[in-house]
């Protein structure tokens, strides 16, 4: 009789169990298969990333469930390795939250993560944010984790009480969301090492560090989040930041000089294209 195959869920945890998990967000499915193949362990969804590549739009609410689900889908799909998802407010109330997790699950993906914030939700490292009220997260929280029906799929609690209602609110909504049963939480915007170091001296779970350029938090390091006892660090949208610089450069390229001969040297050859995709093994050549 053979043994069933162990769920990208139950991978993810056994992940968490050996350090820190380091996840590098995809874009799309090809950026996917590029994170699997530069040997990273697991990978991120993001939100923003989400809405500004695959719907060119700000990272405001506007992105549905079924794009979300799309864009999982399809990086699950070429690759193996654990995915973490950005699942912004649920899409909606409880129930809509319910059937976000079973599509997420049914998708592949190891977990997703929640937000507190009213919809429509903005980018966590910006300003004029609203929080729905603890209790009404906390029954979403509920309503999600009892949705699953792997038990291993990882729920991610994400509070933005600290760029709203201070540190001292994150930290309640954190004890809150964990006992409503998230199995971590993502201190979304903290300001600085102390304040990380601080968040995970009050709040003893697995806790997620997001390492998003530009914004509130200050550059550090895997080695130095993972000193502080953080379980998981994103980078959600770095990869497409480098890949949106490297096309503005190219298409001056071209518009001044009417050739990209010049950037030869910087573009992913054929040959490593098609490697990438497996492409001479599905055509026998």
């Amino acid at each position: 009789m053979s043994t069933p195959p162990v769920s990208a869920a139950a991978r993810f945890r056994a992940l968490l169990s050996r350090g820190t998990v380091v996840m590098p967000g995809a874009f799309n499915a090809l950026t996917a298969r590029m994170i699997e193949r530069s040997g990273f362990d697991a990978m991120y969804l993001s939100g923003a990333s989400l809405a500004n590549s695959m719907v060119g739009v700000p990272d405001v609410g506007i992105t549905t469930q079924s794009e979300a689900v799309y864009h999982a889908t399809r990086c699950a799909a070429v690759t193996s390795i654990p995915i973490i998802s950005d699942a912004d407010t649920g899409f909606g109330g409880e129930e809509n939250t319910a059937r976000t997790v079973r599509e997420f699950e049914q998708a592949g993906l190891a977990g997703l993560h929640l937000e507190d914030q009213e919809f429509p939700k903005r980018c966590g490292h910006l300003p004029g944010k609203t929080l729905v009220p603890q209790a009404e997260f906390e029954a979403k929280v509920a309503v999600a984790a009892a949705a699953r029906r792997d038990p291993a799929f990882f729920l991610i609690a994400r509070t933005d009480a600290r760029g709203v209602t201070g540190y001292d609110d994150a930290v309640q909504r954190a004890h809150a969301y964990l006992k409503a049963g998230a199995d971590a939480i993502f201190p979304e915007a903290l300001e600085g090492r102390a304040e990380f170091e601080r968040f995970a001296r009050d709040v003893r779970a697995p806790l997620l560090a997001n390492m998003t350029e530009f914004g509130k938090t200050p550059a550090m390091s895997v080695a130095e989040f993972a000193t502080m006892g953080y379980a998981m660090v994103i980078f959600p949208v770095t990869l497409m930041r480098l890949a949106m610089k490297a096309v503005e450069r190219g298409l001056i390229e071209l518009r001044e000089k009417g050739t990209p001969a010049a950037l030869l040297g910087e573009m992913q050859t054929r040959q490593e294209l098609y490697e990438l995709l497996g492409y001479e093994v599905r055509t026998g050549k």
